[in-house]
């Protein structure tokens, strides 16, 4: 197992590693560029070398539901190939804990870019065949809206039937809620349990928890994103809570009050 898990408000949390490397070249531009608008102090003992990513999940398990939250880049096939260390590595995860793909009822996507998605489905079927998939309505109507795309057609579509779409705020299996939190994407949401905040991309760097405002040049509403990001920041630490986050190299950070 990868990183250490934790035990949070009866919900075992445990981070899966789904691979580790930098984007692909066609992404791949200088650090400051990527994450713009921060100062000097802001990254003050962070690396501003290239940018190793990584794409993580989570499984969560309570009184004998399966909870898996993000299904992350997929195989060589996958829509994230063009940028991502493909293939990923969930599944082996997934069994290093003692869980098949059929024992996950309920899959949790934060949202829907290719690395965080893509391994819901594997040559044209549901990876996970016999869980619900929870999608923002919000989200699935920016990508049913978008036009033929690979999301579309490779996930969304294979995955007809199985998707429940929420909106705003839903408990998808005791002690487990999502919220909306949008500005990445249209839908994006994060994970709640207890104290804990699964943020999916709505921080994705470190120098984030220093400034907040600075943007990623792949959110697609930078100012909705930092005030999605302030606040939930600024929720988290009133509350002395906790955040596991999809692309640092810890799974866990403690913001504290």
């Amino acid at each position: 197992m990868s990183y250490a898990p934790r035990s949070i408000a009866g919900v075992d949390v445990i981070p899966l590693r789904d691979a580790v490397g930098p984007m692909g070249a066609a992404l791949r531009k200088p650090l400051r560029e990527i994450l713009s608008g921060g100062s000097a102090a802001d990254w003050a003992g962070l690396s501003e070398d290239e940018w190793i990513l990584h794409f993580r999940c989570y499984l969560l398990r309570r009184a004998g539901r399966t909870v898996l939250v993000d299904t992350g880049i997929g195989g060589l096939d996958s829509p994230a190939s063009s940028w991502a260390p493909v293939p990923g590595g969930l599944v082996g995860e997934l069994a290093a804990v003692g869980v098949t793909p059929g024992d996950v009822d309920t899959v949790v996507l934060t949202h829907l870019h290719s690395d965080h998605a893509s391994g819901a489905v594997t040559e044209g079927v549901p990876a996970f065949p016999n869980a619900r998939h929870i999608l923002q309505r919000a989200e699935v109507d920016w990508i049913e809206g978008s036009g033929p795309n690979p999301i579309l057609e490779r996930v969304l579509r294979p995955l007809t039937g199985l998707v429940d779409a929420v909106e705003g705020e839903a408990e998808v299996a005791p002690g487990v809620r999502v919220v909306l939190a949008p500005g990445h994407t249209p839908g994006h949401q994060v994970v709640q349990v207890g104290p804990l905040t699964l943020t999916g991309d709505v921080v994705l760097h470190p120098v984030q928890l220093a400034n907040p405002s600075i943007t990623y040049a792949h959110d697609l509403d930078p100012a909705r994103a930092v005030s999605t990001r302030e606040a939930l920041l600024r929720r988290v630490r009133a509350h002395g809570g906790l955040i596991g986050t999809a692309h640092f190299p810890e799974a866990f950070t403690e913001l504290g009050d």
